[in-house]
């Protein structure tokens, strides 16, 4: 079941899942910057990939409390 929101709580919930969502664009960038590095710290790279996955599923948490269930 899913909770209502006031207009000021969604605003804040869509506020913060558009930082996880840029977040998740620069760690993107990040990697890609490191991979192309004449040697690449795996282990730093490692630590934002798994950054990267849990910002992917805090992105999927919030989207889904933010959109209705269809009953289709």
């Amino acid at each position: 079941m899913r909770r209502e929101f006031s207009t000021e709580q969604q605003e804040i919930q869509l506020r913060e899942l558009e930082r996880y969502r840029q977040e998740h664009s620069d760690l993107d960038a990040a990697i890609l910057a490191l991979e192309q590095v004449g040697t690449p710290d795996k282990l730093q790279i490692q630590r934002l990939k798994k950054r990267k996955l849990l910002i992917k599923d805090r992105i999927s948490e919030l989207s889904d409390y933010l959109t209705p269930d269809i009953i289709a």
